[in-house]
């Protein structure tokens, strides 16, 4: 027998496998330093916020009317009611607006009947933890009653809606 070195040859199968654990490894090496860099996980699908609508529940035979987030995740915090022509009307987080405030700013000459008028509102609420404002057009009408020979005017809340 001679003693002859033997050379062996490296399949090309052992070559692929070698080359997939070198990938596999830097993947999972990739994969834990992007983990250990102490930044919170981004949740893909996340709630959006809603828009604010309003809306308005006439009361006490239309002495007053109340004006709600439509939405119940919204937290009213104040609402500025803005007549065109008058001064901002200051409503707090129960959103009451009553008849004798409206009476106010309108036109004193106005026949009795039904009207309406455009109003702007800005809203202070909570949504989601966050505090946020929003705007918006909206039409209240009412109808101005009375007016006789010995009575005195009034003015009725009929609706509040969006405009």
């Amino acid at each position: 027998m001679t003693d002859s070195p033997h050379k062996r040859r490296v399949p090309v199968g052992e070559l692929i496998a070698f080359a997939a654990l070198v990938v596999s490894a830097l993947g999972v090496w990739i994969a834990w330093r992007a983990s250990t860099n102490n930044q919170p996980t981004r949740v893909v699908e996340q709630r959006q916020a809603i828009p604010m609508t309003l809306r308005g529940k006439v009361q006490d035979d239309g002495r007053e009317i109340v004006i709600s987030p439509v939405e119940s995740s919204h937290a009213l915090e104040s609402l500025t009611v803005t007549i065109p022509s008058a001064y901002p009307i200051e409503l707090g987080g129960d959103g009451t607006l009553d008849a004798d405030t409206v009476a106010s700013k309108v036109d004193k000459n106005e026949d009795k009947g039904a009207h309406s008028m455009a109003v702007s509102i800005k809203a202070r609420y909570v949504e989601m933890g966050k505090e946020r404002t929003a705007t918006g057009r909206y039409v209240l009408r009412y109808r101005i009653e009375g007016g006789g020979l010995l009575g005195g005017r009034s003015l009725r809340l009929v609706s509040f809606g969006r405009g």
